[in-house]
């Protein structure tokens, strides 16, 4: 299992703003996507079936954008442990010249489906997601 999962994302012209590019709110959207789909590809079934993540931060760098028909690949990892229900995920996406153009810190806390409660996260839990 590996930390770090990859997906690469194509501007269609849904995702288009009235300044030509791929629209703020999209890139959040990406960034849930990408979180979504590194869960589902590593965790474990019963994991997957006992708790849910909400966000509750999100920290966004844009330093570039893309158009219509352009891809980027996004990369995510969490950097470090939890701490108590909450953990950070650094999501990063890269133009097809390999450079970084929009990067995100986010914050998600982990929630028991069965209870409807926050909780600390658990060890087996966190463990194929740590570097």
């Amino acid at each position: 299992m590996s930390n770090r999962h990859t997906l690469t994302f194509t501007a269609g012209p849904e995702h288009i703003d009235e300044l030509g590019h791929v629209n703020n709110a999209v890139w959040v959207n990406w960034i849930q996507d990408i979180a979504t789909a590194h869960w589902s590809a590593v965790a474990a079934a019963e994991h997957q079936d006992a708790y849910v993540w909400v966000v509750t931060r999100h920290e966004i760098d844009y330093r570039g954008n893309i158009v219509a028909g352009e891809s980027v690949t996004a990369e995510t990892f969490i950097p470090e442990p939890p701490t108590g229900a909450r953990f950070d995920r650094r999501v990063d996406f890269r133009n097809a010249a390999g450079k970084v153009i929009v990067s995100a810190k986010t914050t998600w806390a982990i929630i028991d489906r069965a209870s409807g409660r926050i909780l600390r996260v658990p060890k087996d839990v966190a463990a194929p997601f740590l570097p």
